[in-house]
């Protein structure tokens, strides 16, 4: 009786084969990428940020979103372990969905849990080379594991991307400017 049960219980959970491929956002991301690396000021790359924030977060499907939307409220309201479950789901329904291992990276940031943190992002950064939220997280990541050297290399290709970037406080020497002059 408890086999029929836990198999029942499995046979409710969607199948890795039924994740679709995640949109692909990649034009519209090149053009937002391009508008905040000539951005005039912080307020329009503030803006442009938001929007490349809205592809990211485009899941494959409505299962997938369901559980980045949860996964994301859960976080929100401080629930990091509920959150990791949502997230945890996300990646085993759909393992070619960048977002969803860097925003397990993300809670396991905020917990202190830089080694699984770092090993996600590289997984994000892998399936989604130009996601500069991914790209910076994995710098105060490994700011965090006390690889500031790395951190640097990471934090600069990522301002490279965005130089109106938040963490773009955090480079050390030589700092690049956005520019503003165009």
């Amino acid at each position: 009786m408890r086999y029929a049960a836990v198999a029942l219980a499995f046979s409710a959970l969607p199948a890795l084969a039924d994740c679709p491929d995640a949109p692909n956002h990649s034009a519209r991301l090149s053009e937002l990428i391009t508008a905040a690396q000539i951005a005039p000021d912080e307020e329009t790359a503030r803006r442009l940020s938001a929007k490349m924030w809205q592809l990211w977060a485009d899941a494959p499907d409505e299962v997938a979103q369901s559980y980045l939307d949860a996964g994301m409220s859960r976080r929100a309201l401080y629930d990091f372990s509920g959150a990791l479950g949502e997230f945890n789901q996300l990646v085993r329904y759909c393992p070619n969905y960048a977002e969803g291992y860097n925003q397990r990276a993300f809670v396991n940031f905020l917990r202190k849990n830089y080694d699984p943190a770092l090993q996600d992002l590289n997984r994000a950064i892998e399936l989604s080379p130009r996601h500069v939220a991914a790209i910076a997280g994995k710098a105060l990541t490994l700011i965090g594991l006390g690889r500031d050297a790395e951190a640097q290399i990471v934090l600069r290709e990522a301002v490279k991307l965005n130089p109106w970037l938040n963490e773009r406080h955090l480079l050390t020497g030589d700092k690049p400017k956005p520019e503003t002059d165009l």
